[in-house]
């Protein structure tokens, strides 16, 4: 981290877990854990809880978001949710391109473009996914694919649009396995994507701009890979759900 140029978040990625219920116990717990947190606190849940986590979370540092919105504003889109629904809920932040929508939702590069351009106007803060399957790093092809896939996302977002927008390096292999990229692996591909960014725009709009790593991150692991310079946060999977654990990668992110 280098919080003197850009801000650390830390956010949880539910997935399709918590019911309302469920939900409503997770954030009571969490909210006295993390309020004194230097740094940013997003909890992304499903639909069906943003309602209860909104609500919830008022008044507090905790802010909320969902994990995927529409690249249309309205219309025949039956099962989908725009980005404007979302906002007039009051929710401030939408993951985009996570790698379980690309695998099993058809979800393309192309279409993370428009979403991330619909999410951004409609003026949500995007949690942009990209990463590399193992196939990808074991052929040595992992930062020209990750490069790539910022490339594409970002197509569509002005130098002003880019405060709007927090990048998540996920590599595939490591989303759920319990394996997780070294420090110093993240990090190299968190100062790719940056770099990246920095031909894009310049290196003021690269500096400023939060890079998590998300995968497997932990309570345990959390401390060394925030410690990387490039490494400004993280999207958490599982250990979002507990609120212990959670609560610690806040700590190891507020110092």
């Amino acid at each position: 981290m280098n919080k003197q140029l850009r801000k650390a978040v830390i956010a949880g990625n539910w997935k399709m877990n918590n019911t309302r219920i469920e939900t409503k116990a997770l954030i009571e717990e969490l909210i006295p854990k993390v309020k004194d947190a230097d740094c940013g606190v997003v909890v992304c849940v499903p639909f069906t809880d943003l309602e209860t986590a909104v609500n919830l979370t008022k008044g507090t540092n905790i802010k909320v978001g969902a994990q995927n919105c529409h690249f249309e504003a309205k219309g025949a889109f039956t099962g989908e949710i725009s980005a404007s629904m979302l906002t007039e809920m009051g929710v401030e932040y939408v993951v985009i391109g996570h790698s379980e929508r690309r695998q099993y939702f058809g979800e393309t590069d192309a279409t993370v473009t428009k979403r991330v351009k619909a999410a951004g106007d409609a003026g949500l803060t995007v949690i942009l996914c990209v990463g590399e399957m193992l196939v990808d790093r074991e052929n040595g092809v992992t930062d020209e694919l990750v490069a790539m896939q910022t490339k594409i996302a970002l197509g569509g977002v002005s130098k002003e649009k880019l405060s709007q927008i927090i990048i998540a390096y996920e590599p595939v292999w490591a989303i759920g396995t319990g394996k997780t990229a070294t420090a110093d692996q993240a990090n190299e591909v968190c100062a790719v994507i940056r770099a990246t960014v920095e031909k894009l725009y310049d290196k003021v709009a690269a500096d400023a701009l939060t890079i998590q790593y998300g995968g497997s991150m932990n309570a345990g692991n959390a401390a060394e890979l925030l410690s990387k310079p490039d490494v400004d946060g993280g999207l958490i999977g599982g250990a979002s759900l507990k609120a212990p654990d959670f609560a610690a990668i806040v700590e190891a992110a507020s110092k």
